[in-house]
């Protein structure tokens, strides 16, 4: 992964926001769906989400468009350990816009450092929004 490439950069608002996010006290699945504003040149916030299940987080993601996820979920550990890890997912559905694809491939890097996450599944995408899809991440 080459740090070099940034395209955008990231909403100072939104900036703040994934701060808190990754800070947040609240037991329930989150999300933030996050997109590129070309005329801005920058990562900013679509829209945020409360006790938002993999399914219907799967269904708020367009289906033609690129968008970054940053997902906060419950995970129950084999051994009834019980986490909330923050993963980044980087949908890009087939039939986008080549130069959409580009701005978000070249963005991703800076915004998964800016918002310190360390769960970063390589290639994940719509496909991975699911049920029992986060036991490889932990």
């Amino acid at each position: 992964m080459s740090d070099s490439l940034v395209v955008c950069e990231v909403d100072p608002e939104l900036r703040e926001k994934l701060r808190k996010f990754r800070f947040r006290k609240e037991t329930d699945n989150a999300a933030i769906i996050m997109k590129v504003d070309k005329d801005r040149q920058m990562v900013v916030l679509e829209e945020e989400f409360q006790n938002i299940s993999p399914e219907e987080l799967k269904m708020e993601l367009p289906e033609r468009q690129p968008r970054f996820v940053v997902y906060s979920y419950k995970y129950v550990h084999e051994d009834g350990r019980v986490s909330y890890p923050l993963c980044f997912i980087f949908s890009s559905p087939v039939g986008c816009k080549p130069e959409q694809q580009m701005m978000y491939a070249g963005s991703k890097n800076r915004l998964v450092q800016t918002a310190e996450l360390t769960k970063v599944q390589p290639g994940a995408g719509l496909h991975s929004v699911r049920e029992g899809w986060s036991g490889s991440w932990v």
